[in-house]
């Protein structure tokens, strides 16, 4: 059984929202550098020129790195 609603337009135009990019930039600078701490982590950090010694960082990475394709072996 087919229901139909029967009503008025409102063609009022829609308020796009404003996006304050001082608010934002901060968050975004934090995002990128959390980013890129992360892929030295996964792409760059093998042992041989780590800033951790030892290879505690390299096996908690490994699959990922491989998933991301960074060659390790």
């Amino acid at each position: 059984m087919a229901h139909s609603v029967a009503g008025t337009l409102d063609h009022q135009p829609v308020s796009i929202p404003v996006i304050p990019v001082r608010e934002i930039l901060p968050w975004a600078v934090f995002g990128g550098l959390l980013l890129l701490l992360a892929l030295y982590f996964v792409g760059a950090e093998q042992g041989a020129i780590s800033l951790i010694q030892g290879h505690v960082v390299h096996e908690f990475v490994h699959d990922g790195r491989h998933l991301l394709g960074f060659p390790c072996h």
